[in-house]
């Protein structure tokens, strides 16, 4: 993508991410998921999970998985109301940024 990808876009795009899975969702998941929409490495994706943790905005809880133990993220309510601020937000920015592509923005 040739455009850049804030620190608040990318939030966005791991709570939405992980509140697909009430349940919760592993790290390497995450990477790949995120990547359907924007390119990521896992030395980004795992700072932003950890500033999200300490933000309040996920928990985590680890579970063995093939004899290894897998930390898996889960949103928490704080999460969720961060979650729906940034899907509002970005309806509104992407609507405004649209029409201006498409030459219908009214002044």
């Amino acid at each position: 993508m040739v455009f850049n990808t804030g620190a608040a876009l990318l939030d966005a795009i791991v709570l939405a991410v992980v509140s697909h899975d009430a349940e919760g969702t592993y790290g390497y998941k995450i990477t790949q998921d995120v990547r359907q929409a924007i390119e990521i490495s896992e030395s980004t994706l795992y700072p932003v999970l950890r500033r999200l943790q300490k933000d309040g905005c996920l928990e985590t809880y680890d579970m063995e998985y093939a004899g290894r133990n897998r930390r898996y993220y889960r949103l928490t309510e704080a999460g969720a109301a961060q979650l729906n601020l940034y899907t509002s937000e970005w309806k509104s920015y992407s609507e405004k940024i649209s029409k201006l592509f498409e030459g219908s923005e009214k002044k």
